[in-house]
C-alpha cells in the first residue's frame, strides 16, 4: 500500500495526537481544547490560522505557488455525550463524554496531511482545512455556513472522510449521488381532556389520538412514497399519563425521518403535517406539529467523486476502492457544505472484527490508528492532484 513515505515516518505522532484528543472528548460548540490543539498544531506547521467560525471552528489556510485554484478539506472535532467502557490508557477522562464516533481520528489524519502539505508544497493553490464542530445532532456544519466559511474562505470544491467500521482497513469507500440519508427531527403535541379512566367518555383520550397517528404515519411510506426512493419515520418517543387511572389531558409524540432525495423530504414533512392535523379534528383534539430540518442528504457531485476516487486509488490502489456499497439511513451534516459546494464524501475502512470493526457510537468503539497514514495520505494525494503543480 503506497502510503506517503513521510507521512509513515510521523505516524506515531498521529497516534500520540489522536490519543491526546481521545482522552478528552469534548461535545457540540465545546470544543475548546480540541480546537486549540488544533490551531496551535497548524501554527506550528507554518499555516495561516483562522479560528471563531462556529464558534469553536478552526480553518487553515495554506498557498503555495500563484494559482489561484482552491480545495476545502473538512474533519470534524466533536465527541458524543456517552460513557466510555473502553479501558486502555487513552480513554476517556471525561466522565459521561467520549469519542465514540472517531472525530478524533478524522481530526488528526487532517492534521497530519496539514503537517506533509506545509513540508512539501507540491502543490499550486490554496487548500483550506476545514476543522467543524458540532457534527453530532446540532449541524455544526450548517453554522459554519451560515457564518460564511465559503465567503470567507472560497473553496472550489470541498471534500470529507468518515471512518467506517466493517469495511476492511486499507479500502476507501464512495459513490455519486445520494450517499447517506437526511436526518430531520419531529415533535407532536396534543391536547384532548382528562378523564377518570373509568368513564372515557367524558373525555378526549390524546393516548388514542396519538396511538392512531403513529399507525397513520406509517401510510407516508407505505403507500405515498415512491418505492424506489427509499424513506423512514421512525415515532422514538411517546410521553403521556402519570397514573394507572386518570386519562391524561396531553400526550407527545418525536421521532426522525430519513431520505435519500429532497423532494422527498418535502412529501413527508408535508404528508406529517396534513395526518397529524387530520387525526386530532376527527377526535375533537388540539394539536402542534414541529418538523425541524436538521440534516439535508449527503449528496456526492458525480465529477468530484471520481477524482475523490483517483486520489484513493494512487494511496490504497484501485481495487480497493469501492464502488459496490450502498447509501445508508445513517446522516451527516457535512451535506450543509455539499449543498453550498460541490464535492465529495468517503467512507474509509476502520477494520472488520477485532481490527476495528465496533460500530460507532458504541460505548466500545475505538478508531483504528493504523488507518491514520492511509487517510492523512488520501488527503495530501488529493491536494497534490487537484492542485497539481505546473
Amino acid at each position: 500500500m503506497p502510503i506517503i513515505n513521510r507521512v509513515a515516518d510521523f505516524h506515531d505522532d498521529l497516534t500520540a495526537w489522536r490519543h491526546e484528543i481521545h482522552a478528552h472528548p469534548e461535545t457540540a460548540f465545546e470544543e475548546v481544547r480540541t480546537a486549540k490543539l488544533v490551531a496551535e498544531k497548524l501554527a506550528s506547521f507554518g499555516i495561516e490560522v483562522h479560528t471563531g467560525l462556529a464558534k469553536t471552528g478552526v480553518v487553515g489556510v495554506l498557498q503555495s505557488g500563484s494559482s489561484g485554484r482552491t480545495i476545502g478539506l473538512r474533519a470534524d472535532m466533536d465527541a458524543l455525550d456517552l460513557q466510555e467502557l473502553n479501558q486502555f490508557d487513552h480513554r476517556s477522562q471525561h466522565d459521561g463524554k467520549m469519542h465514540a464516533c472517531g472525530h478524533d481520528g478524522h481530526t488528526t489524519m487532517l492534521l497530519g496531511a496539514a503537517r506533509y502539505l506545509a513540508e512539501t508544497r507540491n502543490f499550486d493553490g490554496t487548500v483550506f482545512f476545514i476543522f467543524q464542530p458540532a457534527e453530532e445532532n446540532v449541524a455544526g456544519g450548517r453554522v459554519m455556513v451560515d457564518e460564511g466559511l465559503f465567503e470567507r474562505f472560497p473553496c472550489s470544491a470541498v471534500y470529507g472522510m468518515h471512518n467506517m467500521p466493517g469495511i476492511p482497513r486499507g479500502q476507501i469507500a464512495m459513490m455519486p449521488g445520494p450517499m447517506m440519508a437526511s436526518a430531520d427531527f419531529f415533535f407532536i403535541d396534543i391536547t384532548g381532556v382528562g378523564a377518570h379512566g373509568a368513564f372515557p367518555h367524558e373525555g378526549v383520550d390524546p393516548i388514542l389520538v396519538g396511538s392512531e397517528m403513529v399507525m397513520a404515519l406509517q401510510r407516508i411510506v407505505a403507500r405515498s412514497t415512491d418505492p424506489m426512493k427509499q424513506a423512514v419515520i421512525s415515532i422514538t418517543q411517546f410521553q403521556a399519563g402519570h397514573t394507572t387511572n386518570v386519562i391524561p389531558e396531553t400526550a407527545s409524540l418525536s421521532g426522525t425521518t430519513r431520505a435519500f432525495l429532497p423532494e422527498v423530504q418535502d412529501l413527508i414533512e408535508t404528508e406529517m403535517g396534513r395526518i397529524v392535523e387530520g387525526v386530532a379534528a376527527a377526535h375533537n383534539a388540539e394539536v402542534t406539529f414541529r418538523y425541524d430540518r436538521r440534516y439535508p442528504p449527503t449528496i456526492n457531485a458525480p465529477e468530484e467523486t471520481e477524482r475523490a476516487a483517483a486520489a484513493a486509488a494512487t494511496v490504497v490502489g484501485e481495487e480497493n476502492v469501492r464502488r459496490d456499497l450502498r447509501p445508508i439511513m445513517g446522516a451527516e451534516d457535512f451535506a450543509w457544505m455539499l449543498k453550498a459546494k460541490p464535492g465529495c464524501y468517503v467512507w474509509i475502512g476502520n477494520g472488520e472484527g477485532s481490527d476495528g470493526g465496533c460500530m460507532v457510537h458504541n460505548p466500545n468503539y475505538d478508531f483504528n490508528d493504523e488507518i491514520l497514514p492511509i487517510g492523512a495520505s488520501y488527503w495530501a494525494k488529493l491536494v497534490e492532484q487537484e492542485l497539481a503543480a505546473a
